[in-house]
């Protein structure tokens, strides 16, 4: 992947606490959205859960990182088969903007905008509550994000745990001390 496809790979604090990522992918933006919204199609690359797409429609995000990938890679210790999270949808404008919350660690807000033939996607998740999770967040969301730019392009993704573990180890480099 190069820069262009990936903008800036790498997530950026804009905020203390609020991490951007961007992403281009081809498109139209219904197909990026598509990815998004449909359990099915999600959890190819982040998580299933069925939607109801309305505003305070609650859903559960259910991940199994070991099926997005083939082979898996090395899972860290203290990772289970399964994680499941309970989310509220809180602002919505199809097939440009879904916002959610993310269990105790803020909240996710993913924009889509087209840009020619392909769709830029932003992702900001605000109100990360310390170092720790903005590593941990900003490593998976990267990750996943890999994962979705790959499947959309119709490649194969490298192993999910490989990348994640040394995702993680970039963002502690990258993140300002506590």
């Amino acid at each position: 992947m190069n820069a262009a496809t990936s903008r800036d790979a790498y997530g950026t604090l804009i905020e203390p606490t609020t991490l951007k990522i961007q992403r281009l992918l081809p498109g139209p933006i219904e197909r990026v959205w598509a990815h998004l919204t449909d359990s099915d199609m999600r959890r190819k690359w982040l998580a299933a859960g069925k939607m109801e797409l309305k505003v305070g429609a609650p859903f559960e995000f259910v991940w199994r990182n070991d099926e997005l990938t083939n082979p898996p890679g090395n899972k860290p210790a203290g990772f289970g088969e399964e994680h499941r999270m309970q989310s509220r949808i809180t602002e919505l404008d199809p097939p440009r903007k879904i916002a959610f919350t993310w269990s105790d660690s803020g909240d996710v807000l993913i924009e889509l905008e087209a840009k020619g033939t392909e769709v830029l996607l932003t992702l900001i998740h605000r109100r990360l509550p310390n170092r720790n999770t903005m590593m941990m967040v900003g490593a998976g969301w990267h990750m996943h994000l890999d994962v979705l730019v790959a499947r959309a392009r119709g490649e194969e993704p490298p192993p999910f745990w490989d990348g994640w573990l040394k995702l993680k180890q970039d963002y502690d480099r990258r993140l300002p001390p506590q």
